[in-house]
């Protein structure tokens, strides 16, 4: 699958995500940046993302949105850099990938919003409470290695982001567990090669004109 990724992204937004995902893939990809409110809103956009919201990707004339299924399609579309678990080892991978989309994204989302679940009413959210959702994040990356074991996956690109995002931005409480995982990410040259882009684009963009 030769065919030319298109990322549609903005540097200070979750396209940060699929981005460190592009570059461990180590595939070229054409990259069109997008502003909040004129770019996103577009009828061209539009067309491509109906929510209006980055990233995106087109590959092989398919579209993908959100942050953990670009993730787990490119790690599917591109084998050979061999961030997918065979598919009868992939139980901790989908578990804990969708788990870090659902549950975590929600939960920690709620908090910086100000929302607490009543009490009494916890079963009604697919997180249960805060704490219940970091809780189980924790025993995930509670590990010397990763998510699926001694093998760095997509899961852990897209895990991790959640965990390096909210250790950074203090919506995630510093936890030795936490911390550890977060040190081992920011070691992958993926990574630095993502910030590096990422923030020199943000600067470019924070400059007077």
């Amino acid at each position: 699958m030769a065919e030319t990724i298109t990322f549609y992204t903005n540097p200070m937004s979750r396209g940060q995500i699929a981005r460190w995902m592009l570059e461990e893939i180590g595939q070229p990809y054409e990259m069109i940046l997008l502003d909040y409110d004129g770019g996103m809103k577009s009828a061209d956009y539009l067309a491509i993302n109906p929510m209006g919201k980055v990233p995106a990707i087109v590959h092989a004339g398919k579209v993908v949105t959100e942050c953990a299924a670009i993730c787990a399609y490119l790690a599917d579309a591109f084998p050979t850099a061999n961030l997918a678990p065979p598919t009868d080892k992939r139980a901790d991978y989908y578990r804990w990938l969708f788990f870090a989309a659902g549950p975590v994204e929600a939960a920690v989302t709620n908090k910086a919003l100000g929302f607490v679940v009543p009490e009494g009413r916890e079963r009604m959210a697919g997180y249960g409470t805060f704490d219940h959702a970091i809780n189980a994040l924790e025993s995930a990356v509670s590990g010397p290695a990763w998510i699926c074991g001694d093998k760095f996956t997509a899961a852990d690109v897209y895990v991790g982001s959640q965990v390096d995002w909210g250790l950074s931005f203090g919506t995630m409480p510093s936890r030795p567990a936490f911390e550890a995982y977060a040190a081992r990410l920011r070691e992958r040259p993926a990574y630095k090669r993502q910030k590096e882009l990422d923030n020199a684009l943000i600067a470019k963009m924070q400059k007077p004109a």
